[in-house]
């Protein structure tokens, strides 16, 4: 029996990794050893946590004071002062929270308190690496009920009953793409796991493998169970290491306690796992290209029908589903369909998880019931836009989205709604873009993304995105000409309607919704001969507006290349022969005092 007074939840995810939590750890345990608590108090290395922007993130438990911004330097006075002593030190709060009367816990902190959470209801509360914590909290209580006491058909119709549809892109009826696989015929079928993220600024697939690898092993059980299948493959970009060694734990821990391999939990259902690396191609994301390369072929779409359901992996029935799709279904068998149907909308059910990302104050991953405005999880969850700016857009569905203005900022977030404003929900990418932002050059962006993306099998999509970039290239340094635009527009309609798979088909959605919603800064780059936004650097010359200058020096220390003349209480100017147009100062001016 555990003789521990005190649990510390500290964050392994890769983000709180990437800010110093394994030198963290190291310093804690030395501490605790130090001073002879090591007997009392835990150490507990959780997967991510949620809130990036604040790592390293820790939680002491049984209290649940939330410490943020931890570094191996703040260890020795922490564990005096708060275990020793017993007094939270107060630097370490969440800084809204710092002047509270009381202290504060995780659960008052507006970040976690605004979400609901399913897929993510194990984050920064277990170790991924031990099954018995994951069973300890319900864990494979729902393979368990699928398998012992479920047909494949009651599994079905609880799926269907929940109204879960798959979380990777396309929202297709998660009940319904079982029910095709189970009723294809074959001796053989396959399960698969699509945990391929590779759009920019996605990071929901990752987080939940390293956090709480154990989910998705369930689902996939149950999965299995539902189609008849006995083999199944996670396909996990190689770029993702630490998600892949938890992953690899978890399997081998399941095999090890009969909840995978031959005959599992005495139900005479054999089912097991393995796990293909992924060399980072973005296109693999794409089901059809994601089984050629489990196959051992260059991984490039094929035509459908036929469809995976009924001819997949090696020509045999296979289920594909994204690791969000299946870290849902274990609580869904367990605590029944009708119970997710009770949330979110009327079509879209269930909670979304997303990687909220960009200008936004808390950067990190969020859950929220389907139907929440976007406003909701931008400035209630996500704190609002840092630096007093104003927002502009934000970008969902990742490169093959689209961008929501700010006067479409009270859209619910649900299948139907995202898609009548001109984005797609994808797989829960979100990129909030400021005032600042440049929507040509953000378009750009995800095209340059796009083309480079492309496997290049279908003419559309390897030379019609080429063209667009092209296009896209002159326009933001200053040589577009008139009929570009057009241009721009006959090019995305003929990708959008003739390209061979989905990601070819909504590749140029990043540019029909900026000239959807921004289509005059299109115009003042391409007959004006200027950006707007003050961010094609081609477009633009640079100097200080005396008004607005404070003298604060702070744009002469940013210059990398000595253009900027600036002494005590002066007035700053800039050199232009100099100048190369890096950005550094409008960057780092507080005042926007660069025009």
């Amino acid at each position: 029996m555990s003789t521990y007074r005190t649990e510390i939840l500290l964050c392994g995810g890769t983000g709180c990794r990437a800010f110093g939590s394994e030198e963290v750890k190291a310093a804690l345990k030395e501490q605790l050893e130090r001073h002879g608590l090591e007997q009392e108090i835990r150490i507990v290395e959780t997967g991510c946590n949620g809130f990036c922007a604040q790592g390293p993130v820790a939680i002491v438990q049984p209290e649940g004071i939330f410490y943020q911004k931890l570094n191996a330097g703040d260890i020795p006075y922490l564990v005096e002062e708060h275990f020793l002593k017993g007094r939270p030190v107060k630097k370490f709060f969440y800084k809204e929270q710092a002047g509270a009367e009381t202290i504060p816990v995780m659960g008052d902190i507006p970040f976690y308190s605004r979400q609901e959470l399913i897929v993510l209801r194990n984050r920064g509360a277990i170790d991924p690496e031990k099954i018995d914590e994951y069973i300890a909290r319900d864990g494979y209580l729902g393979a368990g009920k699928a398998l012992l006491e479920m047909t494949p058909e009651e599994i079905i119709a609880e799926i269907k009953t929940s109204g879960l549809r798959g979380r990777g892109g396309a929202g297709f009826p998660t009940g319904l793409k079982w029910e095709f696989a189970n009723k294809s015929e074959g001796e053989i079928k396959y399960v698969l796991c699509n945990a391929d993220e590779g759009d920019p600024g996605a990071f929901m697939d990752r987080s939940v493998l390293e956090a709480d690898p154990h989910a998705v092993l369930e689902g996939m059980i149950i999965a299995a169970k539902a189609v008849g299948a006995h083999q199944g493959y996670i396909y996990c970009r190689a770029e993702y290491p630490l998600a892949l060694r938890r992953l690899d734990i978890a399997i081998n821990q399941a095999r090890e306690y009969g909840l995978l391999g031959d005959d599992i939990l005495g139900s005479g259902f054999s089912f097991d796992l393995d796990v293909y690396r992924g060399a980072g191609a973005f296109v693999c994301g794409e089901e059809t290209a994601l089984m050629h390369s489990i196959e051992g072929r260059r991984g490039m779409p094929r035509p459908r029908p036929p469809f995976p359901a009924v001819q997949g992996l090696w020509k045999r029935p296979t289920v594909l589903n994204n690791v969000e799709t299946y870290a849902n279904v274990a609580q869904i068998i367990y605590k029944g369909g009708d119970w997710y149907a009770g949330i979110g909308t009327e079509t879209s059910k269930g909670t979304k998880v997303f990687a909220l990302t960009g200008a936004v104050r808390n950067i990190g991953l969020v859950e929220v019931p389907m139907g929440t405005p976007l406003r909701d999880i931008i400035f209630e969850v996500g704190g609002g836009i840092p630096k007093k700016r104003k927002f502009k857009a934000v970008q969902l569905g990742g490169p093959s989205g689209g961008c929501v203005p700010e006067s479409r900022i009270d859209t619910p977030v649900d299948y139907e709604s995202i898609a009548k404003v001109g984005a797609i929900m994808g797989s829960g990418g979100m990129i909030v873009m400021d005032d600042r932002t440049c929507m040509v050059d953000m378009a750009r962006f995800f095209m340059d993304f796009i083309q480079d993306e492309s496997c290049g099998k279908c003419t559309p999509c390897r030379e019609g995105t080429k063209r667009m970039l092209e296009i896209l290239d002159k326009i933001t340094q200053g040589r577009g000409e008139p009929g570009d635009i057009a241009l721009l527009e006959e090019l995305s309609a003929m990708i959008r309607d003739s390209a061979l798979c989905g990601l070819g088909q909504t590749g140029p959605n990043p540019v029909l919704s900026t000239l959807q919603y921004f289509r005059e800064e299109y115009e003042a780059h391409v007959y004006e001969k200027r950006c707007p936004a003050k961010r094609c650097p081609e477009l633009l010359e640079f100097m200080v507006d005396p008004d607005r200058c404070k003298k604060c020096g702070e744009c002469f220390k940013a210059c990398p290349v000595g253009a900027i003349q600036w002494e005590k209480k002066q007035t700053a100017s800039i050199d232009k022969n100099k100048c190369v147009k890096c950005m550094s100062c409008i960057a780092n001016c507080p005042f926007d005092a660069i025009d």
